[in-house]
């Protein structure tokens, strides 16, 4: 609702505001109800104040429309915040610290329970490799153990966590999947579909465990400016509970951001089939979220040595092309399936010859009852991108959805995998944008951190963590770093028209920061930087 006489409810002012690339710079921003009433100059801003309007003085700081996480897994996010979080920054950056931490969480664990946890890089470790499945054993003798990788697209388990899910010495790879051997023994790591055979044994998380876990997640991404969240495999973790665990949050008012949902449809273990005969259907709403996407994981991951390539690593196994989840024929039948259905598809694709899969099974799906322009597909990640792939994307308006993290966080380790000239060429967000496609910024968190300004200093530096630079020419504007992470995240979810930019009419969710990001250098922007309040559909919903 408005104030009285039409007034504003909120003005904000004394700070500049980032209305989005085309739109430009204005100096402030009235909002009434839910959304942008007005955006101009102070003067005829000021002249819409009421009696009962609420100004904030930005102080200097900047404002834009609130950022739009475009590709994260929110569940998991908030199940890392009360369960082992193995990530570098948390301190785990030996083998010990790991190892301890497993052995800390057993002690409090019954015996026989299952320990389980994400996020440790072995690139990041002083050891440079993986635990080993004796090592596990050691740590927790009485345990199933199971710990994934910060990609997700690796696992290492014990003993016992590989007795439950029948898999000893002799154990053939499954299709997609590897159990690796060393001299005919398991060394504990499981890639890719081989992993699903723990997980499937593995005691899954219920609808109300689920709910809180999405809350904490939101409650978390409001902190740092986020406004919409797209969450990219509903159902991969529990089924048709993470349907239900949605449908709970939103009955209760727990969730804040914007959701755009994008359901788990790998073949046999996926829910797509289930969702679409129980009414999930694209479009579907429930609150603040909305059904939006099918996904279905073609390959693995660059920092794993699973991404799907057409040259080999040059780190690993010699000859390794990485791994291709599933055959051409049932890649392509099930794009053409989800795509008839209605839904937009989000595919997981890193490698170029995974990319190549997903691209030729889309265009197969352009029949004149079925066209593909204008539906906006989606490759996530679209990492080891050909100059053909990415003319064939443009002229059918598939969209990549990468994240700049990537090359924050494991830039080195891409480096060793597969050479500079690979690495320096991927996620090419500059040649993206010239080529009139729409790279929506996103962290693939728990991947990596949900951290946004990590995320901006990569996309105008194109520099890892450590300081190497991968690719100088594809470096962005601080404009274009925010376009990507606002605007292109609202039209890869069709919302274009409602949000990503600030202008009159528009939903009022807006981020403001704690500096200037235009006039702070790219350092300041990583390490001294926060967001000092979000607004979301016009109300204040985390401000310091």
């Amino acid at each position: 609702m408005t104030t009285e006489n039409g007034h504003p409810d909120l003005i904000l002012c004394g700070g500049p505001i980032f209305c989005g690339l085309k739109e430009g710079m204005a100096e402030a921003l009235a909002i009434s109800g839910d959304r942008i009433m007005a955006v101009g100059r102070t003067d005829d801003i000021a002249a819409l104040k009421g009696p009962s309007t609420r100004v904030i003085d930005l102080g200097g700081r900047l404002a834009t429309a609130g950022l739009n996480e475009a590709h994260m897994h929110v569940p998991h996010v908030g199940i890392g915040m009360v369960e082992m979080n193995l990530r570098p920054e948390r301190g785990f950056r030996t083998l010990d610290a790991l190892l301890s931490e497993v052995a800390k969480s057993a002690a409090a664990t019954p015996p026989g329970q299952w320990v389980a946890g994400r996020g440790y890089d072995h690139s990041e470790l002083t050891e440079g490799r993986h635990p080993t499945i004796e090592e596990l054993d050691r740590a927790a003798p009485d345990h199933p153990v199971y710990i994934e990788r910060t990609c997700g697209h690796v696992a290492i388990a014990n003993s016992r966590a590989m007795a439950a899910a029948g898999i000893d010495h002799s154990t053939a790879d499954p299709p997609g999947g590897v159990i690796e051997k060393k001299d005919a023994r398991l060394t504990g790591l499981l890639a890719e579909r081989a992993m699903r055979l723990v997980v499937d044994v593995k005691p899954k998380p219920d609808a109300t465990f689920l709910a809180a876990a999405l809350e904490r997640a939101h409650e978390h991404l409001v902190r740092e400016g986020f406004t919409s969240v797209m969450d990219a495999a509903v159902g991969f973790l529990a089924g048709m509970e993470e349907l239900e665990a949605y449908e709970i949050a939103e009955r209760e008012g727990r969730l804040k951001l914007r959701s755009w949902l994008c359901i788990f449809g790998n073949p046999d273990e996926g829910i797509g089939p289930q969702a679409f005969k129980a009414g999930y259907r694209a479009g579907r709403r429930m609150g603040l979220s909305e059904v939006g996407a099918m996904k279905i994981f073609c390959d693995g991951s660059a920092g794993s040595l699973t991404a799907a390539m057409s040259a080999p690593y040059l780190a690993g196994d010699p000859g390794n092309y990485g791994v291709l989840t599933y055959p051409d024929a049932v890649v392509h039948d099930w794009l053409g399936r989800y795509h008839r259905q209605g839904y937009q598809l989000a595919i997981h694709a890193i490698g170029d010859r995974a990319i190549e899969q997903v691209l030729t099974g889309i265009e197969a799906a352009d029949a004149p009852d079925a066209l593909v322009t204008g539906r906006r597909h989606r490759i996530e990640h679209c990492g080891y991108v050909s100059a053909d792939q990415i003319r064939r994307m443009a002229a059918r308006g598939i969209d990549p959805v990468p994240q700049p993290a990537f090359l924050y966080e494991f830039g080195d380790l891409y480096i060793q995998n597969v050479g500079m000239d690979r690495s320096a060429g991927s996620y090419p967000m500059k040649t993206w944008l010239e080529s009139g496609l729409h790279p929506a910024a996103s962290s693939d968190a728990p991947v990596c951190s949900t951290d946004p300004f990590a995320n901006l200093y990569t996309m105008i530096t194109r520099k890892s963590r450590k300081g190497t630079e991968l690719g100088a020419d594809q470096r962005l504007s601080m404009a274009e770093a925010l376009h990507a992470y606002t605007a292109l995240g609202a039209y890869t979810q069709f919302a274009e028209a409602e949000k990503g930019t600030l202008s009159p009419g528009k939903l009022a969710d807006v981020a403001v920061f704690s500096r200037d990001l235009f006039a702070a250098t790219p350092e300041e922007v990583r390490d001294d930087t926060h967001c000092a309040m979000t607004i979301i559909g016009g109300k204040v919903v985390h401000e310091i």
